[in-house]
């Protein structure tokens, strides 16, 4: 029993090492020897640049890829595979262009053969919580970057995951509407807590966001480099002072380019 508010353990990498095999047998170490633990309710951040193995790292947590060696556990369980206990978003926003946005957000409560009225009822609940009330019979192709990202935030939330697992999600929207979209995470996460961790390579966006920045190796095979605790209030602001001082630190510290 936890009787003096020590942070529970939500997710666990323990040695954490995965090699692709490319054309031609060749190898390539991606991550090696990873260890992580990651708490309730946490807003975690992996930071670092392309093609430094963080992606990788994620799918291993969502059970989409599994690890060579190392393990993973998710409250105390071993990760196995993918399940319904972690929701997932993408850079590419893997809606479905002949479903409406209701269709798009009911769809893993729908797979889960939830009754039709309670499906209705939670979408709209998700749909609302990330501002596209009055959008739910519109179709993808008459959606913004950044509305399509939010439709892929509520679908994630809809099926009511311990953890959500946010890869680049803001890599393809303008500055103006990454900005907003930080804005509104930050909101939705302080509304419905979750254990939350986010794949960034911008400096900027990971201090906005997160409680704490795990900070990769600017190389494969991807390695932690070091952590930064972000003892921050929320809202916070880009242009806050302490907020500069640390994007300095970082900045001194990464192959990173802002």
């Amino acid at each position: 029993m936890n009787t003096h508010n020590e942070p529970i353990l939500k997710i666990r990498c323990e040695n954490v090492s995965k090699t692709f095999i490319q054309k031609g047998n060749q190898e390539v170490p991606v991550i090696r020897n990873v260890s992580l633990d990651v708490y309730e309710n946490e807003f975690l951040v992996v930071l670092g640049p392309g093609q430094c193995g963080k992606s990788t790292l994620l799918k291993i947590i969502a059970g989409l890829e599994m690890p060579d060696t190392g393990f993973v556990t998710l409250d105390g369980e071993p990760v196995t595979g993918p399940g319904p206990d972690r929701g997932l978003v993408f850079q590419s926003y893997m809606l479905f262009a002949w479903k409406t946005v209701r269709d798009n957000v009911e769809l893993g409560l729908k797979l889960r053969n939830v009754p039709a009225n309670e499906r209705r009822e939670i979408a709209q609940h998700y749909i609302n919580m990330v501002g596209l009330q009055g959008f739910e019979k519109h179709y993808p192709h008459q959606l913004s970057g950044g509305m399509k990202q939010r439709v892929g935030i509520a679908r994630a939330y809809a099926n009511s995951p311990k953890v959500m697992l946010l890869d680049e999600p803001f890599g393809q929207l303008d500055a103006q509407t990454r900005m907003f979209m930080q804005k509104e995470t930050t909101r939705i996460w302080e509304q419905e807590k979750r254990t939350v961790i986010f794949v960034t390579n911008n400096i900027d966006e990971a201090l906005f966001l997160g409680d704490r920045i795990i900070l990769m190796e600017g190389k494969l095979p991807g390695t932690i480099k070091t952590e930064y605790k972000v003892d921050l209030p929320r809202p916070r602001e880009h242009t806050s002072m302490e907020l500069l001082q640390m994007r300095a630190m970082i900045t001194d510290n990464t192959e990173l380019v802002l």
